[in-house]
């Protein structure tokens, strides 16, 4: 690794971990940074949960800490989740570094309306039945354990459509994070696609920027939430537009 690499992980994955704390989407940034850094898109896509797993792991400590529950909220949803994270992260193990970007690309797509389309807790709405619940957040599961990238923003979604204020839902999307996650690495770390030297550089960012996003979660409310959720809306569609080309060319 070249020194800059080094200094673009920290700080690209301490912007990504305060994103993901805050909001969701960070790592449509530290994915396309690991492949900048030489990563090999498959392996930049398991590598990257080094640093997801940690980083969730410190934001889930910190709502904690700061009084916010989710994880007896968080338990209906589990099972499905862990399942669809196996079956996700097993598939996308089986494409080849060509063919992952391109799917990245294209499920990146609709990450954006989620981004940028206000979420609105809908706390009078009638609660989805168990087998909905359990469907839709089995697909949740396998699109976090397969991408990762932009699945934070997914479950903000589904929860506040379920009628969660967004600081509580933000604490479930954490817990919810955290298990894909614990799921999904060993499947990467199994199949080889996990560079761990990257990793762990990226983690150190990724989990320092978590800790400070869930306390900014809290103090800030939801209105902090929402203008970090176009924060990362404007980030990723950079990213898709080629707007940091440029940074590849330079080096």
């Amino acid at each position: 690794m070249e020194w800059w690499e080094a200094v673009l992980l920290v700080v690209g994955g301490a912007a990504a971990g305060l994103i993901n704390a805050v909001a969701g989407g960070g790592s449509t940034l530290t994915v396309p940074l690991l492949v900048l850094a030489g990563v090999p898109g498959n392996d930049a896509n398991g590598t990257n949960r080094i640093g997801i797993l940690t980083s969730n792991a410190a934001a889930a400590t910190a709502f904690r800490r700061l009084g916010v529950r989710g994880l007896a909220n968080a338990k209906v949803i589990l099972v499905p989740v862990v399942i669809g994270s196996l079956v996700g992260s097993y598939g996308i193990t089986r494409l080849t570094d060509d063919t992952f970007e391109r799917v990245f690309g294209l499920l990146m797509l609709p990450v954006i309306f989620l981004s940028i389309r206000k979420p609105k807790a809908k706390l009078d709405a009638e609660p989805w039945s168990p087998a909905l619940t359990g469907a839709v957040f089995f697909a949740v599961g396998m699109y976090g354990g397969a991408v990762q990238a932009g699945v934070g923003l997914i479950m903000l979604a589904a929860l506040t459509r379920a009628g969660f204020d967004l600081v509580t839902a933000n604490n479930i999307k954490v817990v919810v994070n955290l298990v894909v996650t614990a799921v999904a690495l060993p499947v990467f770390i199994a199949q080889g696609n996990v560079r761990w030297l990257q990793g762990l550089i990226l983690a150190a960012g990724l989990t320092a920027g978590a800790w400070i996003g869930a306390h900014a979660a809290v103090k800030g409310g939801e209105r902090f939430i929402r203008n970090a959720m176009v924060v990362a809306a404007l980030l990723l569609a950079g990213r898709l537009l080629g707007v940091y080309s440029w940074i590849g060319d330079r080096f």
